[in-house]
């Protein structure tokens, strides 16, 4: 078997700054060929093995000092079929790249997150997801892939097989710890445009009316800033509208000197005078403006972050919403706590894959966030023990303290994904300490 290019003793840093490690080899494939012969090797070899995307995820995901597989080099859009919506992709390709080669057939993601740092699989692997009552995560359009295997064999998945059902609707959201996938065929719609406006309201009208905004708009998510009553409210509707970008100055304006630099900058202060936070963040407020915005949809759905944070995000049963987000707000003001990020709320349709976070219910996200730089964990676990109250999933890409042991009441289909665990890598190849911590040991191929 052809040898897969491999370097040794290479630190790894995720996107945050805050989680590293060292493996043994980091394997850089340039076709599945090589990445088999990496995965024996590392089997041979007594080493566990990660699949590495672009490191966008907040938690240990990808830690380990066994194998680093690095799919950068497996980045291709494969085919498209501008008749269908059928796609086929690379899964080392990054949403920020699948965005503008998607448009080049006529054809768009339905639904997209904020940020597009992340590669294809990592980004499903996680269960993200978008913001839009009637729109599932990015996940849901998975139809078919290809998953390389522990024993050195090729498992291809397909919507249409029966089959293949639960073995796909477990690999749609696997925390990689199935195999490592290499390739995705997706569902995908007309490319389209997108209206955005983001304005400053109060945040008690927002709550008082979200889900008439949530019905309303194709899009529609808020920031509420704690230590104040205004809410940065955004929309985003489908349009037949031409492209009508913000004015040059108008984007550096609200993009750059906003939200990157005066993010950065009001966070740097909060660091500095923590008791000073409520009076930092609603000076941030007081910048908030309206702006409008019209252009194709890879281009409004992600805006650019370059200020380094880290993020703890819940997925909630819809109704609970109010009530969650101001025991949240409620808790810092009561506590004092040092923070002068946003905390960012969205919905999405609930779908089926057996670890998404959406599953089988309607949906609302908390996603609270702090500077990295600053101590998160005393605000995090606060932040949880509400989530806790209402049945929460912690997004699994994001910083989270549950285990396996308080996950599995919450996932219906928990010992569904366990089979398909444990027919597919039986002897826990793809795992590290974060996959045993929220999933548990390897399950017996018995089971």
């Amino acid at each position: 078997m052809t040898a897969s290019p491999a370097t040794t003793s290479t630190a790894w840093t995720n996107w945050a700054g805050q989680q590293h490690c060292t493996p043994a080899v980091v394997a850089t494939p340039r076709s599945e060929r090589e990445l088999l012969a990496a995965i024996e090797e590392a089997g041979d070899a007594g080493r566990t093995v990660r699949a590495v995307g672009s490191g966008h995820s907040f938690t240990d995901a990808c830690v380990t000092d066994g194998t680093h597989v690095d799919l950068r080099h497996l980045a291709q859009l494969v085919d498209a079929d501008p008749a269908t919506g059928i796609v086929r992709v690379q899964a080392g390709m990054p949403l920020h790249q699948l965005g503008p080669a998607l448009h080049e057939y006529g054809l768009a993601l339905e639904n997209q997150g904020d940020i597009d740092r992340q590669t294809l699989a990592g980004a499903l692997a996680t269960a993200t997801h978008g913001t839009g009552e009637r729109f599932r995560n990015l996940s849901a359009n998975v139809v078919g892939c290809r998953l390389v295997l522990a024993d050195g064999t090729v498992r291809e998945l397909r919507a249409d097989r029966e089959a293949d059902a639960d073995l796909l609707r477990a690999a749609r959201v696997s925390i990689g710890a199935l195999g490592v996938i290499t390739e995705l065929t997706l569902r995908t719609v007309p490319s389209f445009r997108l209206r955005k406006v983001e304005e400053p309201r109060p945040l008690a009208e927002v709550l008082d009316r979200f889900d008439e905004l949530a019905a309303t708009h194709d899009h529609y998510e808020f920031y509420a800033f704690p230590y104040s009553e205004t809410a940065l409210s955004i929309a985003s509707d489908r349009t037949q509208d031409a492209p009508a970008p913000l004015p040059a100055w108008r984007r550096w304006l609200a993009d750059d000197l906003v939200a990157n630099r005066g993010l950065a900058a009001f966070s740097h202060a909060g660091r500095r005078l923590p008791t000073r936070a409520p009076q930092i963040t609603r000076t941030m407020t007081r910048l908030l403006s309206r702006d409008e915005r019209t252009d194709h949809s890879h281009r409004v759905f992600a805006s650019e972050r370059r200020v380094r944070f880290t993020e703890m995000e819940y997925a909630i049963p819809r109704a609970a919403l109010r009530e969650t987000l101001e025991a949240v707000l409620a808790m810092i003001e009561r506590e004092r706590i040092a923070v002068t990020f946003p905390i960012e709320v969205r919905a999405t349709a609930p779908d089926d894959a057996f670890l998404s976070t959406a599953a089988g219910r309607d949906t609302a996200y908390i996603a609270v966030h702090q500077f990295a730089p600053m101590p998160y964990e005393a605000y995090f676990r606060k932040v949880e023990s509400i989530m806790d109250g209402v049945g929460g999933r912690p997004h699994w890409g994001k910083r989270h303290f549950q285990t396996a042991e308080t996950l599995a009441p919450r996932y219906p289909d928990w010992d569904r994904f366990q089979a398909a665990r444990a027919e597919l890598d039986p002897h826990g190849l793809f795992t590290n300490d974060y996959v045993r911590r929220t999933l548990g040991p390897p399950p017996s191929p018995s089971r």
